[in-house]
């Protein structure tokens, strides 16, 4: 069985590392077996760090891989939460409009 998926609001507030399962893993939505034998097979989309006999990953990586990291420019990505949010790729993350285009608004 497959637990419930991570919220944005959940992943964004992890440490600086995080243990493959359960945090991982469910922000992938992957079950528990499936994550440790991606992670064996070295088949993650994030880097796998070995800490004795620990599995983690750099929660930074997985900001990187979900799209979740603030733009450059200093202006950060504007979520969209309730139901519209599902698995429409249209629909949960909207890039935040640049500086550039702020400015211009404001004037």
């Amino acid at each position: 069985m497959t637990a419930p998926g991570l919220s944005i609001a959940e992943i964004l507030d992890q440490p600086a590392l995080v243990p493959l399962w359960p945090i991982v893993g469910r922000a992938l939505g992957l079950a528990e077996s499936t994550t440790y034998q991606l992670a064996a097979e070295d088949r993650l989309p994030i880097e796998v760090i070995r800490l004795g006999r620990r599995r983690v990953a750099r929660t930074i990586d997985l900001h990187r891989f979900l799209g979740l990291l603030p733009q450059e420019n200093g202006a950060g990505p504007v979520y969209q939460t309730g139901s519209s949010a599902g698995n429409d790729e249209s629909a949960g993350y909207q890039p935040a409009p640049s500086v550039e285009q702020s400015a211009a608004t404001a004037k």
